[in-house]
């Protein structure tokens, strides 16, 4: 049921029926969420709420909540409501071909930085599946002297990820282009990286219906076991060893059970240099891959 939000009623007031809301529906964040879409339905900041919070929400504020509302209660996730992210502290437009960032993909950019410490050496960067450009506009962000290109398939996602280049103040270093892995591109790169799909196609039926429902389904499915993009990244890798630099390497994200089938994966196309990092939870979620060889 949608609740109802009077015109007159203060912002504090509203936010505080959101919540008693939210938690009578048993959302699991439910003081979070009503934070997140109060703030986005009144267009307020944390500030506007702390000092003007007695202030009503008016006739429009009362819409805008309500509508807001109605979409969490419905089960859509309050990222695709507000319409975009944070990831890596910076703020992430968000499409419908467009995952919503996780704090576990920064995993992925902590890895890449570790491996290129030095701030001002140039690099050459690719990030294949971009979707909203998160991990290359964060590595970018980070590596001033740094030049990168974000592949996808999905034209929405590209217009997505150009526009959050461009709005983080990196859209001067970054091309956009429409691609399937590595199959467009000549290197050598000194670092690629990838968040793919990586969900086997079995398990897509089982997942919550706010990632089942709302996310793009192409970006989930990574086939009967959850390895077919890895297969197509490390063997066009290995057939083309010049898409890497000498002293380059392959960054990719996993799923946390994912580590040990990747480094056999890798391992069994002839890379010989192979390494599984942790999250912030003690989860397998990066492997990063060196272009040296067995047997070179």
């Amino acid at each position: 049921m949608t609740p109802d939000f009077a015109p007159t009623l203060p912002r504090e007031a509203a936010l505080r029926h959101l919540v008693r809301v939210f938690e009578a529906a048993r959302l699991p964040d439910a003081r979070s969420d009503a934070r997140f879409l109060a703030l986005h339905a009144l267009a307020l900041t944390p500030l506007d709420l702390t000092l003007r919070g007695r202030e009503a929400i008016g006739e429009a504020g009362a819409e805008a909540l309500e509508r807001a509302a109605a979409r969490r209660l419905a089960g859509e996730p309050v990222a695709r409501i507000v319409g975009a992210w944070e990831f890596w502290g910076l703020p992430f437009a968000l499409g419908p071909e467009t995952l919503v960032p996780r704090p576990d993909t920064e995993s992925v950019v902590e890895a890449a930085l570790r491996l290129f410490p030095d701030r001002n050496r140039p690099l050459r960067l690719v990030d294949l599946g971009t979707g909203t450009g998160c991990i290359l506009v964060a590595l970018l962000h980070e590596r001033p002297n740094a030049l990168g290109i974000g592949l996808d398939r999905a034209e929405g996602a590209l217009a997505v990820a150009r526009r959050n280049a461009a709005e983080n103040g990196v859209g001067d270093r970054a091309a956009f282009l429409r691609g399937s892995w590595l199959d467009a591109l000549a290197g050598p790169f000194d670092l690629i990286v990838s968040n793919p799909p990586y969900i086997a196609a079995p398990v897509i039926a089982t997942l919550e219906p706010e990632v089942r429902l709302h996310d793009p389904l192409a970006a989930l499915d990574g086939g009967t076991d959850g390895l077919d993009a890895y297969r197509a990244i490390l063997l066009a890798i290995a057939r083309r060893p010049g898409l890497l630099s000498a002293g380059g390497a392959l960054v990719l994200e996993i799923g946390y059970d994912q580590g040990r089938a990747l480094t056999h994966l890798a391992q069994d196309m002839g890379f010989a240099d192979v390494s599984v990092g942790r999250d912030l939870a003690g989860n397998d979620r990066v492997v990063t891959v060196r272009p040296s060889l067995a047997g070179r």
